[in-house]
């Protein structure tokens, strides 16, 4: 990806117009105010993209994180937040400097879709009050908090209310679809705060007054008797900007071509934003998903445009502070009812459902527990559930393993495999269970293979395969095909085909006849496939025109 300075600065304004209303959704759903989501968008937006790991990740307030810091405000208020946050920084900088980046990427694909699931389900939750025009009921639990809340709108209903949220939210979510390059939240806003001052709504409740700056930096919400309580929120807390921060960054390598992000120095920068943000009155940040998707199909290709998001939304809150403070509370509520839709990836859930029974499982054991316990607990449940289930495939398996191997290589030849590598020719045996636990040591050491033009996989011998490890697979093949080797596949057994359809890594695998039954076969198709290249370059050399003939031209 080449750097273009232009487009950087275009894809961080684009990027800052989505994310503020994010920004002020969020904060004002953590129950620290809209102040509070606009200095953690600038404060951990710009320290995140400087020191973080990744060219291309935007940082700031989310809905995960959101979804835990609400029972915290609850329990120790907005200074108790505030500590959390710093203490949850020093944390995400241990994690760092501890090397511990790269085992996030051990946690399994179902994992992640349920608790992104549930994440959704909690953010609309969240959202009811505000979009019903009722004052927020007092509790942490979000089912509990939303029925009293439509127990009062329905004792004193606000239709204005909720007709902006909705609007806002059919305009954001019709207008995706519609023009997807559109920034349609901002321009919901917009028009709802347009509405609410020319028909002077009194029912459509404002954000209120906003300080016209950022505050000085200040550690007085330090209460240094309540540390040893804080301690376990600030760990969760801690997990949450670790975990949502590397999956964001792993989103955005998946959606280019030669990025690549440092896990390690990724937690670095995440906990200097988190150490920072509470100084300046922020909650706690991550990497931001959705923001940083934006940010890639806009162009980006630096951290100048994540560093442009972050001095875009600082001109605001300097210069437009009047203003925001106008936009009516149930418009934002509107804005994150459409984000929580827009996270439900129905196509994935279907297919990781397919996967396996144990995949359909894990997702939604893990979405159940984000929405009725708490996120951290809801990772861990499925973390454990998901090894579980897989050390019981291998058990079965294991009782399996006498079966005919006949597509493998006779014996160990060495001979054999020296006289492929001559040809350009690599047949990578697959031993074993290929589960979210081993893909992805496969997925590196298949990716950075060398002068070499076609890679066989030998799959006679994978004797278990989860939804993550098909995902991974088919994300190799793809790098691998990018870089000009064609992968050819030889034993794919049938009870491992449910598994790689439905996450698409069988048509990857299909592509122009590649998959053959034996190794031998795929061998014979290598060298065929070789010799196509050969004859067509031969070909072309002959009818190239000559320099003496170009220049006769």
């Amino acid at each position: 990806m080449t750097r273009s300075p232009r487009r950087d600065l275009l894809a961080g304004l684009t990027v800052a117009i989505v994310a503020l209303p994010l920004a002020l959704g969020f904060g004002v759903s953590s129950g620290l105010g809209a102040e509070a989501g606009l200095a953690t968008a600038v404060v951990a937006g710009a320290l995140a993209a400087l020191f973080g790991g990744s060219n291309l990740q935007v940082s700031g307030p989310t809905g995960a994180m959101t979804v835990v810091l609400v029972p915290i405000v609850a329990q120790y208020g907005p200074k108790g937040v505030l500590t959390v946050g710093l203490i949850a920084g020093v944390i995400v900088i241990g994690l760092a400097l501890a090397r511990a980046g790269r085992y996030m990427a051990y946690i399994p694909a179902s994992v992640v879709e349920g608790f992104t699931l549930g994440i959704a389900l909690v953010i609309g939750l969240q959202q009811v009050p505000g979009a019903l025009g009722v004052p927020k009921p007092e509790g942490d639990r979000v089912l509990e908090v939303t029925w009293r809340a439509v127990e009062e709108f329905v004792q004193a209903p606000n239709w204005t209310a909720l007709g902006l949220a909705l609007g806002v939210a059919a305009v954001m979510l019709g207008g995706a679809r519609w023009r997807p390059a559109i920034p349609f939240s901002i321009v919901a806003v917009i028009a709802a705060t347009g509405v609410a001052q020319v028909f002077r709504l009194d029912a459509a409740a404002p954000i209120g007054d906003l300080p016209a700056g950022l505050p000085a930096p200040s550690l007085g919400f330090v209460d240094v008797s309540a540390l040893g309580s804080l301690l376990a929120p600030a760990v969760a807390v801690a997990a949450l900007a670790a975990l949502e921060s590397l999956l964001s960054a792993r989103v955005a390598d998946a959606m280019t071509v030669g990025q690549k992000h440092d896990p390690d120095r990724e937690l670095f920068g995440q906990g200097l934003a988190n150490l920072a943000a509470p100084l300046f009155g922020g909650v706690p940040a991550t990497g931001a998903i959705a923001r940083t998707a934006v940010n890639v199909r806009t162009g980006a290709s630096s951290r100048l445009a994540a560093l442009t998001h972050a001095a875009v939304l600082a001109v605001i809150v300097f210069a437009a502070s009047p203003l925001v403070s106008k936009i009516p509370l149930a418009a934002l509520a509107g804005v994150l009812l459409a984000t929580a839709v827009r996270m439900v990836e129905v196509g994935s859930l279907r297919a990781m459902a397919k996967a396996t029974r144990s995949d359909a499982l894990v997702l939604v054991l893990t979405a159940v527990a984000t929405l009725a316990l708490d996120l951290v607990y809801a990772v861990i449940i499925g973390f454990v559930v998901a090894g579980a289930l897989a050390l019981r495939a291998v058990a079965q398996q294991a009782r399996l393993a006498e079966v005919d191997f006949h597509g493998d290589l006779p014996g160990e030849h060495s001979e054999e495999e020296h006289a492929l590598l001559a040809e350009h020719i690599v047949a990578y045996r697959i031993d074993g269970p290929l589960f979210f636990a081993a893909a992805h040591r496969f997925l590196l050491e298949l990716t950075e293979v060398a002068d070499v033009r076609v890679v066989i996989l030998r799959m006679s011998r994978v004797t278990t395969i989860d939804a993550t490890g098909a995902l991974v697979l088919k994300d190799a093949v793809e790098k691998l095909n990018r870089r000009g080797i064609v992968v050819m596949t030889s034993g794919i057994r049938p009870d491992q085909r449910q598994a790689l359809a439905s996450m698409g890594a069988l048509d990857v695998l299909r592509l122009e006849g590649r998959e053959f039954a034996t190794t031998p076969e795929a061998i014979a198709g290598a060298r065929a496939h070789l010799k196509g290249i050969g004859v067509l370059s031969a070909a072309l050399r002959q009818h190239a025109p000559t320099a003496a003939e170009e220049a006769a031209r």
